[in-house]
């Protein structure tokens, strides 16, 4: 296919679009990989709605479901910035993306990203709080603490997609178009670049250490301290009861850093592109419908709240 193009700037001729391979290149197996993901986003949109009916119950007004409510937002978020474009090249022969319209994926894609990650980190704070010094955890998780630490995760996921966004999008792209990947992100864009990407490369492990490893510091900290103070609790019932509101935190904190770690600190790595692929499919699509159930399995109170919500839905 040959790419569109604009006008030379310099030595170099400009692309106005890219092109999506997708996650198959087998016609055959299309229209089963549209109907198998829109079932998912279809589970992904229902189960965090309903999760997030259930922390909005006056039972539920703990800055821990506040936080949980946001997380949900993200996921949402994240599925709907990749999955309904995804679902339109399942079915479409050109795959085509505008060069404006792959820049505010990639941005919306790093922006979500990120302040999940520093989200999860206000998390693991939020936990350190409610474990190591429960009795003034009124007084510092209050509601305006709690929305700082939302506002600062937001605040620094922008920054953070701003400048990657605009890095990416200020190299020169002379052809070939197409985007070896199922939406816009900044491994396979950076290779269609027709100059040395040496420096930027190291530009994205630098700022994927600022985005994952700083925060997951972070968690590090907070869940010594967590364990620390559990390892004081006399019972074993008292210790695992404690340590049990933590786990589910645990789990999502493993699966989002681990993903995203694999995917950003290696842009040219010898993985092959299908294994990337698989990966990225993880973080955008699998956590985001994994996420309420791994949050409300494990939590009683949650599980009650969406008990009372399916009831009071088979009743209309």
């Amino acid at each position: 296919m040959k790419p569109t193009e604009r006008p030379e700037l310099g030595n170099h001729t400009l692309l106005t679009e890219f092109v999506l391979s997708g996650l198959s290149n087998h016609p055959e197996l299309q229209n089963l990989l549209f109907f198998t993901f829109c079932l998912i986003y279809t589970f992904t949109i229902t189960g965090n709605l309903l999760f997030f009916i259930a922390t909005v119950h006056p039972n539920l007004h703990m800055p821990m479901y506040f936080f949980l409510r946001v997380l949900s937002f993200l996921d949402v978020s994240t599925a709907s910035i990749v999955v309904p474009k995804m679902l339109v090249n399942f079915l479409s022969e050109e795959r085509k993306i505008s060069y404006v319209g792959c820049a505010t994926q990639l941005y919306f894609v790093i922006f979500l990203g990120a302040t999940e990650c520093y989200l999860l980190a206000a998390m693991a704070y939020d936990r350190y709080v409610a474990i190591c010094n429960p009795l003034r955890y009124a007084i510092i998780m209050n509601s305006r603490a709690c929305f700082f630490l939302v506002l600062l995760s937001c605040a620094s996921g922008n920054l953070v997609s701003v400048v990657q966004t605009v890095w990416v999008f200020t190299l020169p792209f002379c052809g070939p178009n197409k985007i070896n990947y199922f939406f816009c992100d900044i491994p396979p864009i950076i290779m269609l670049s027709c100059t040395d990407t040496s420096s930027y490369e190291k530009q994205i492990i630098t700022a994927t250490v600022l985005v994952i490893f700083t925060p997951f510091c972070l968690i590090l900290v907070s869940y010594a301290c967590i364990i620390s103070s559990i390892l004081k609790i006399s019972s074993a019932e008292g210790r695992c009861k404690t340590f049990s509101t933590c786990f589910s935190h645990l789990i999502v904190v493993t699966l989002y850093y681990g993903s995203g770690t694999l995917i950003y600190l290696q842009p040219k790595s010898s993985n092959s592109q299908d294994t990337k692929k698989i990966i990225a499919l993880f973080y955008t699509v699998i956590i985001p419908t994994l996420n309420p159930l791994i949050y409300s399995l494990r939590n009683k109170e949650v599980k009650g709240a969406l008990v009372k919500i399916i009831a009071e839905l088979s009743k209309i």
